[in-house]
């Protein structure tokens, strides 16, 4: 479980923020999503080697800067 503790004299709304991105680096909304529906594993093999192209395509392009 992910938590975060508030500092002395830190406003509730920074700690929010805090928490949201600490959330969004460790993935774990993303993971709840992907989670509130069944994904075929066909879907699931589509989706990863979709993301798998995204990114060589982006190593590619900018492998000679």
């Amino acid at each position: 479980m992910t938590e975060i503790k508030l500092k002395k004299g830190e406003s509730v709304d920074k700690a929010l923020r805090r928490l949201k991105k600490k959330i969004d680096r460790e993935g774990t909304l993303k993971e709840v999503r992907n989670h509130r529906h069944f994904e075929k594993p066909s879907e699931k093999r589509r989706r990863k080697m979709k993301a798998a192209r995204f990114s060589a395509m982006l190593s590619a392009r900018y492998a000679d800067m």
